[in-house]
């Protein structure tokens, strides 16, 4: 770690009360009475649910995504979906884009890059919100790709979170909740084979290491070797996670966790939009057509963090917290994109990037939770501070390349590399001060929250030598109120705001000074139903989300930006997760977005925002037959998802028709083994799932059957 980085300490999530299951050592017949035997009692103290924890099925009772506190789904007053651990292997899950594609409020195939997720949540890029284990990962362009066979759980919470977790983008934020030791000793082996010449090894162990149980282990890791439907396109990947945990007693817990992930994945360079979205004189251009250049692909991303989770209960009343992570990211990425297309029409006309990357993160979050009372008011009241650090060089390089013919493509020509135009350092630091209390009187529930931030940003070009540094401050907030009735039903509203920094300056003519915060406001009318006794979860939300100071051209200079752009979204959200009957399991969503830009110094005023469908919608179901019947440990499942049409840019002029995808799945267990076959986008569909420009149309991911064994014990 640099020797400029300073140690603070700070804050942090919850992870409720851990119980151990406690057995009577002599479990054996103590005497008879009248002719009966009669049992020693039994004392069984269950461990509490928390929201790192393992879910059984699909239904998550508990989640601290939203609030910092293990809460349960039902208290929590605002929009959130836990995908399980269940969920992500009956599907077998391969990204997080794969994991996001059942859920309410979210789109997630805007950009097929094996390299980076970017899901849109309520109309608005999240790339920038992704969370690990309740910890930014931070990144000069967006955040790399997560190995999701190292994950316990996803989480995507909805609306602004700034009130939490500081500065972010107001559509919402996806926590990745890592793998964790635990107490009983388990294992399991994968091997997969795929589609695209895809073979895929993991595995999974943990349990305790000494028979007090004090010290427990987790080890998880992969190798992947993949090509994908684009010729020359691969998705090869190796990936390790240790965890360690410590518990001295039954009131404290350490756990530290590592990450090391290295990717050679390439990213599909645009193919235009004559040939993919519109029709061409010469046919659709294959899905599996490669516009780079084979000798000009190299692309190798190195992830690597070490942090700890913290936990101690200094009595019934307080509890403290701190959650602290390191993350070293390297990428370095050459390829070639695509320009424009020649009159022609099928001269393809092409460009090169080189892309160089470093960064280091620091994340510290600590906090105080204290749980009490005042008069006939239950509290449970957090305090915290978190600091984050970032700081990274950039150096880009954009250059010429030979043009290609589509119908008779040469590859093997000489592409000399780029000049270096942008290098940069970046360093960024935030501090933030959080405090919230959930309020209970009776059946009424209150949340309020607030938080105030200072965020520091530097830039320096290593190129000009031309420096520039802003300061921001901010303060968030949240109320909801909610009502939690007998029956299982829990409405509620809720008001929540957010802010996110803006690089940059006004033109000179202007004063040339700094851009202000963009800053997001949402209200959300919603209600959520767990019916009693049942493992099943409703929730409906209606949202009215504003960002404003988005920034925009600057009419009078043209080179700069002003901060005159505003956008909109209104929409309905209706999601169930339930498990019917025995061994099945459904899931269910739909959303309506109206997305408009509602302020716009570019002509678009009135437009719908890009990338963002009007409607979603997704069903899945899996079923277990169960014991006893003829088929018997054979399993089923098959799902469904609707894309509407969307706009490609702000600009409205390019139109992404809607699609319809099914997915399938089939299973049989036995002994300790288990055999899989899963087919996404059964039917072989070919769409586009993204077009931005002329230039940069993206197909979406075709038929891809994956095949798993797995040995457990």
């Amino acid at each position: 770690m640099p020797s400029e980085t300073r140690p603070i300490s700070l804050l942090a999530r919850l992870l409720g009360t851990a119980a151990v299951m406690i057995l009577p050592a002599g479990a054996s017949a103590q005497g008879t009475e009248g002719g009966q035997i009669v049992l020693p009692p039994i004392s069984v103290e269950t461990t509490a649910p928390t929201g790192t924890s393992p879910v059984q099925g699909y239904v998550a009772p508990v989640t601290s995504t939203a609030t910092k506190t293990d809460t349960p789904l039902i208290e929590t007053p605002q929009s959130i979906s836990v995908i399980t651990r269940d969920q992500l292997d009956d599907r077998a899950v391969q990204s997080i884009t794969e994991a996001l594609g059942y859920t309410a409020g979210t789109f997630s195939s805007t950009f097929a890059d094996p390299r980076f997720d970017d899901p849109v949540i309520r109309g608005f890029s999240a790339g920038p919100n992704q969370f690990l284990d309740g910890l930014r990962i931070l990144r000069t362009f967006g955040a790399p790709a997560i190995e999701p066979y190292g994950l316990e759980r996803v989480e995507v919470l909805r609306g602004p979170s700034s009130v939490l977790y500081g500065q972010s983008v107001p559509g919402g934020l996806v926590n990745m909740v890592s793998k964790r030791p635990t107490e009983q000793s388990f294992g399991e082996v994968n091997l997969q084979a795929g589609s695209h010449d895809r073979y895929q090894g993991s595995f999974d162990l943990g349990g305790p290491l000494d028979q007090e149980g004090q010290f427990l282990y987790r080890l998880t890791a992969l190798g992947r070797k993949s090509d994908t439907q684009m010729d020359h396109v691969e998705d090869d990947r190796w990936f390790v996670a240790p965890a360690l945990t410590w518990k001295p007693g039954p009131d404290t817990r350490l756990t530290l966790l590592g990450r090391f992930q290295h990717d050679e994945a390439q990213s599909p360079p645009g193919l235009p939009a004559v040939g993919t979205l519109f029709g061409s004189p010469f046919g659709d251009i294959s899905t599996s057509f490669y516009p780079g250049e084979p000798t000009f692909r190299d692309s190798e991303l190195e992830l690597s963090s070490i942090g700890y989770d913290f936990e101690h209960r200094i009595d019934d009343t307080f509890t403290i917290r701190q959650n602290a992570r390191y993350l070293h990211l390297r990428f370095d990425y050459d390829t070639l994109f695509t320009s424009g297309l020649a009159a022609d029409q099928r001269t393809l006309q092409r460009g090169s990037l080189v892309q160089r990357e470093s960064s280091d993160t620091v994340n510290v979050d600590t906090s105080g939770q204290a749980k009490f009372a005042t008069g006939p008011l239950g509290h449970t009241a957090l305090l915290g501070v978190d600091y984050r650090r970032f700081w990274g060089d950039t150096r880009t390089g954009f250059g010429a390349a030979p043009s290609l013919d589509l119908l008779n493509p040469v590859y093997g020509q000489a592409i000399a590399p780029p000049p270096i135009g942008t290098d940069r350092d970046d360093d960024l630091s935030q501090l933030g001060i959080y405090v919230q209390d959930q309020i209970r009187l009776d059946k009424w529930l209150l949340t309020l929250g607030g938080r105030h931030d200072w965020v520091e940003t530097e830039q320096r070009s290593r190129i000009t030598g031309a420096e520039t540094t802003q300061d921001d401050s901010a303060f968030t907030g949240r109320a909801a109120l909610m009502y939690l009735f007998d029956g299982g039903f829990a409405p509620y509203v809720s008001y929540t705001t957010s802010f996110d920094p803006v690089i940059g300056t006004q033109a000179p003519q202007r004063g040339g000074g700094s851009f202000e915060p963009t800053e997001g406001e949402q209200y959300e009318v919603g209600l959520k139903y767990q019916p009693p006794g049942s493992n099943s979860f409703f929730t409906a939300a209606l949202f009215d989300l504003t960002r404003t100071n988005v920034t925009t051209t600057d009419p009078d200079f043209p080179t700069f930006q002003v901060q005159t752009g505003e956008a909109r979204v209104r929409g309905i959200e209706l999601e169930a997760t339930a498990s019917l009957m025995r061994g099945l399991d459904v899931t269910a969503a739909y959303t309506y977005l109206d997305s408009e830009v509602t302020e716009s110094n570019t002509g678009t005023e009135g437009n719908r925002l890009a990338a963002v469908p009007e409607h979603l919608a997704s069903l899945w179901g899996d079923y277990s037959f169960p014991e006893g019947s003829l088929l018997e440990g054979f399993g089923l499942g098959a799902g469904v998802r609707h894309i509407g049409s969307r706009f490609g840019n702000e600009a409205n002029d390019i139109k992404v028709p809607d699609v319809t995808l099914f997915d399938a799945a089939i299973r049989y267990d036995f002994d300790r083994f288990r055999v899989a076959l899963n087919a996404n986008n059964l039917f072989d569909k070919e769409y586009v799932t993204s077009c931005g420009s002329v230039g940069g149309c993206y197909y979406g991911n075709r038929l891809a059957v994956i095949s798993t064994l797995t040995y457990r014990w």
